[in-house]
């Protein structure tokens, strides 16, 4: 894989490269109109949706930090994007152009005052794995294997200025109006700020393996802070394959239904006990170990959940709530779904598109144990996702409502379920975190 020399780091250079791939998608355009004049429309609009997302995403990999982590983040939603736009941008969960080892020294150099030879006994300058935001190195110190995390140059100070960029973009695309589409870009925002401040990671990370060690069947690493900074980590090295990698091999159930038992523990425990969250479910968070047991990594992004939201959304989850329209309606009051300025066929028809949604969403609340190797399960979500994404009325409406802790809390469950699936994890006991 070719490595990253250096990274546009001031805005111009970050404008320029956006306005640059904006041009290739305008020509893909063009190409496309003229293409359905000879093809059929399904062939033409499924190479627009190709060429769009090679080229979109070859600038998001050059630019890396937080345009390409809300391209991850778009990613673990199946229902949202096009395939060739999930396939291309899930590449931001592990598979980045990594630094040069020239770039990764001075980063080190500047970080420490120190180059890695010095720090520890051996340093392989070579990225084990590149994400969005940084890239994993081996190291070994004392006898002991280490992974060592480094931010990439100029990440936390473009994070705002790439999100205005993209603000236009993102408001369109989602038909986003109003006050609430400021509270969801100043919600990304904050959350991205948190995840390149790797001290703060490294305490979060402590927070949760101190909270959640006790979980059957999942392992967490060992933090140093005297070996970190506020752009590097420095963790245990854990063994294993990525979850996603692992789904593709394995042909036991009882392993897959135990997995999926401790990934829901771990998700269950975290939300119903601790009211906060590891808001980042996808592949290249999980390993599965030699032992067949979960191995959790990086937390960057958590979730913090006020009752004042927790209690409202969960209230919606249950069937005794969805039947009864009065309580269903003050919850959605409570949750900023309805607004007191609705009008009459607003208020009926979001009524309807959200009892509906959570109807098939919650299902698994629904039961003592859920199998999440059901296809209908998913497919009722894909289905619904993609009927109301053509639907003219939305479109007339102004979709942007529901509280800011929906962006993260969503994004939690659908990471989750899709998790879940992949492993094809059967008989889940949905309330097993009382246990713990």
């Amino acid at each position: 894989m070719k490595k990253t020399s250096s990274i546009p780091i001031s805005k111009i250079q970050r404008a320029s490269k956006l306005v640059k791939t904006g041009a290739k998608v305008g020509v893909n355009y063009l190409k496309y109109y003229g293409e359905k004049m000879v093809n059929s429309e399904e062939n033409a609009r499924e190479n627009l949706n190709k060429n769009n997302a090679e080229d979109i995403y070859n600038s998001l990999k050059d630019l890396k930090g937080s345009p390409l982590k809300v391209a991850q983040m778009l990613s673990m939603d199946k229902s949202i994007l096009p395939r060739a736009y999930v396939e291309k941008f899930s590449l931001a969960q592990f598979s980045v152009p990594p630094l040069s080892e020239a770039l990764v020294l001075k980063t080190f150099k500047k970080s420490f005052g120190k180059f890695p030879s010095e720090i520890f006994d051996e340093f392989d300058t070579k990225a084990y794995n590149a994400a969005s935001i940084g890239q994993v190195h081996k190291a070994k110190k004392d006898g002991k294997k280490l992974a060592v995390k480094i931010q990439y140059p100029g990440v936390s100070d473009s994070i705002k200025s790439d999100l205005a960029l993209l603000k236009p973009f993102v408001v369109k695309m989602f038909k986003m109006k109003g006050k609430m589409s400021d509270d969801y870009f100043f919600e990304v925002q904050d959350k991205l700020l948190e995840e390149t401040d790797y001290i703060l990671e490294v305490a979060q990370g402590k927070e949760v393996v101190a909270a959640c060690k006790h979980i059957p069947n999942i392992s967490f690493p060992n933090y140093y802070e005297n070996l970190s900074s506020k752009q590097i980590i420095t963790m245990d090295w854990m063994n294993g394959i990525h979850l996603s990698e692992f789904t593709k091999i394995n042909t036991n159930q009882e392993t897959a239904n135990a997995l999926g038992q401790a990934l829901w523990d771990f998700y269950m425990f975290q939300i119903h006990v601790l009211k906060k969250v590891h808001a980042d479910p996808h592949p290249g968070n999980f390993l599965i170990s030699e032992e067949d047991t979960l191995i959790a990594l990086d937390f960057g992004c958590m979730k913090t959940i006020p009752d004042d939201f927790y209690n409202p959304y969960f209230e919606l989850a249950k069937p005794e709530t969805l039947l009864d329209k009065s309580i269903f309606e003050e919850k959605m009051y409570d949750l900023e779904i309805l607004r007191k300025d609705d009008g009459k066929e607003e208020l009926a028809f979001f009524s309807e598109m959200f009892h509906e949604m959570l109807s098939i969403f919650s299902l698994p609340f629904h039961s003592e144990f859920f199998d999440f190797s059901d296809e209908t399960f998913f497919e009722k979500i894909a289905e619904f996702g993609d009927r109301y994404s053509k639907n003219t009325e939305l479109r007339s409406y102004n979709p942007s409502r529901g509280s800011k802790h929906f962006i993260y809390m969503n994004r939690t469950f659908f990471g989750l379920y899709n998790l879940m699936f992949d492993l094809k994890a059967k008989n889940i006991k949905i309330n097993n975190f009382i246990n713990l």
